[in-house]
């Protein structure tokens, strides 16, 4: 059974920085892309970065390149999400996935959807 567990959320305040990781169980996860989403309340969930399976190429949204890195390690069923220079927009539950049918940046392709995190930055 293929499980995602995100933990690292907190509250911060604004110009701070977080790491978020995502821990990954069940077979085969690793030979798929990984991504990072958020939904803040009362809008809809946005793709937040993408990393491939051997984590070779990276992906961002425009509102946060530059500011987010993420970086898996295969060999520990990892995947993170360093987030620096936080904003108060950044705020949100953050949830990670796998990109099993190949979406890149549309969640319609993602599969195994964790409990997400909280981010809460203040300004």
């Amino acid at each position: 059974q293929v499980q995602f567990v995100e933990s690292g959320g907190g509250s911060v305040q604004a110009g701070g920085s977080l790491r978020l990781s995502c821990e990954t169980s069940g077979s085969d996860v690793s030979a798929y892309a990984i991504g990072w989403f958020r939904q803040a309340p009362g809008k809809e969930r946005e793709f937040v970065a993408r990393v491939t399976w051997n984590g070779g190429s990276t992906f961002y949204a425009n509102s946060v390149k530059g500011r987010f890195t993420i970086s898996r390690d295969n060999a520990g069923n990892l995947v993170f999400l360093q987030m620096n220079n936080l904003k108060f927009e950044d705020t949100a539950v953050y949830y990670c996935a796998a990109d099993v049918w190949g979406s890149r940046s549309s969640d319609v392709g993602y599969e195994y959807w964790g409990q997400g995190t909280q981010v809460t930055v203040s300004s």
